[in-house]
């Protein structure tokens, strides 16, 4: 059996989207995006610094690396269309600082779902539901922008969250014990 056989997506299709009023500039979406970015990098490395198996700690870690490198690549498309903003303590006082989908805080999302990470396997599949609501998330900005550029970074960021699904789904495959394959 697969990992995700059995699990469902579960919560209003407005998780996400409680910073949007759909009037939003590409420049404010992709503060939006930044922020949410900054969140998961936060949630990664924390969830990394509580881990034992060395191997879930390295993905964790690595995913938090990934997010770094949204952030840069988001800055950049800001930067882009905001020509009078060249260093990013600016641009980050912009920013909806340490929220993750749904406008939490990564503290405020640990200690709702404390009870649903107590295992590995656990910490890869709340990663799995994240990266997905990233992904979806993602292309649902990209909906919103009516910037090609903005769309097309958006959709690019929506693909990489695929790579992570897949790197979280082999190593929840990796991690699962063998009776319940």
């Amino acid at each position: 059996m697969k990992a995700w056989h059995g699990y469902k997506a579960s919560g209003p299709m407005e998780v996400g989207m409680v910073f949007l009023k759909g009037d939003e500039t590409p420049s404010k979406i992709i503060i939006l995006a930044y922020g949410l970015e900054d969140g998961l990098g936060s949630f990664y490395r924390a969830m990394a610094s509580k881990m034992t198996d060395r191997d879930v700690e390295g993905i964790l870690m690595k995913l938090a690396a990934i997010e770094v490198f949204h952030k840069q690549k988001l800055f950049e498309l800001y930067r882009d269309k905001n020509p009078d903003v060249d260093d990013i303590k600016t641009f980050e006082t912009k920013i909806v600082s340490n929220a993750m989908e749904g406008g939490l805080s990564t503290e405020e999302f640990l200690e709702q779902n404390k009870s649903a990470m107590e295992t590995v396997v656990d910490v890869l599949n709340i990663a799995m539901m994240i990266e997905t609501q990233s992904l979806d998330l993602y292309l649902r900005y990209s909906q919103k922008s009516s910037d090609k550029r903005t769309k097309a970074i958006l959709f690019d960021l929506a693909e990489e969250e695929k790579d992570h699904l897949k790197a979280l789904g082999d190593m929840i495959e990796k991690k699962i014990p063998e009776e319940m394959k």
